[in-house]
């Protein structure tokens, strides 16, 4: 939320920065999403078929939550998207449900046990996966804050972005509350992981490909690719 409130100090910002800033989170969302998210669900023994189709079927559902959003948990910045209360309303659907469902992988402890972190050979805890949503949203509230504020009271939008705020908590809280009253099975919950994992795909390799829309090399982008690489690599395996 914070990243959002940036909007009203300074609104006007540089678009080379922020779409640096936009391709650092996408990369290191794409790595940790490699490095910890797939080989833990690959491990628990869920059937891989399965798995890869609801992976599938992830990624073919944040394109649907784009159509709401107009791909603004990804950085797009459409002022006209937030012209009429209908348009406000399914901007802000589209990113609660990504931003929910985001928030149900920290809930990933109450089911991975023991067993399954030595399967892959290290301990995974929830701190890379938290440090990605967290890289991730900041860019996607100050995209929000600049669509919001462009017809919005800043009184409105302030509202709307601490609601964009809850929705990845409210995702942790609900699934975990379901995994320890035991209404939601190991099967089940393996599946909306692999939901969330489709998306977290999509948002990051459509980061990359919009990044560079013709294909030019670029070194700076290259470089802050490597650097957040990098960093998940650490907060992988070193921390």
């Amino acid at each position: 939320m914070a990243s959002g409130l940036v909007v009203f100090f300074s609104p006007v910002f540089r678009e080379r920065y922020f779409k640096l800033v936009l391709v650092f989170a996408g990369s290191y969302l794409f790595s940790i999403t490699v490095l910890h998210i797939l080989p833990e669900l690959f491990s628990e023994g869920f059937s891989h078929a399965r798995m890869g189709l609801f992976i599938l079927i992830g990624f073919l559902l944040q394109q649907v939550l784009e159509f709401w959003s107009s791909g603004v948990e990804h950085g797009h910045i459409h002022k006209h998207s937030s012209e009429t209360s209908k348009g406000v309303l399914t901007l802000m659907l589209g990113l609660f449900i990504h931003a929910f469902l985001e928030g149900t992988l920290l809930s990933h402890g109450a089911v991975v046990g023991a067993e399954s972190q030595d399967m892959v050979g290290h301990n995974h805890s929830n701190q890379s996966v938290l440090l990605g949503i967290i890289m991730h949203k900041g860019p996607a509230a100050f995209a929000l804050a600049a669509v919001l504020s462009a017809s919005l009271s800043k009184r409105w939008t302030i509202i709307l972005l601490t609601l964009f705020a809850l929705a990845s908590p409210l995702g942790m809280f609900f699934s975990s509350w379901f995994i320890h009253n035991g209404l939601l099975s190991k099967e089940g919950i393996s599946i909306l992981y692999g939901l969330v994992t489709g998306g977290f795909l999509h948002i990051s390799t459509t980061i990359f490909f919009e990044s560079s829309p013709h294909h030019k090399f670029q070194l700076n982008k290259l470089l802050v690719t490597f650097l957040a690489a990098g960093l998940a690599l650490i907060s992988e395996y070193l921390m």
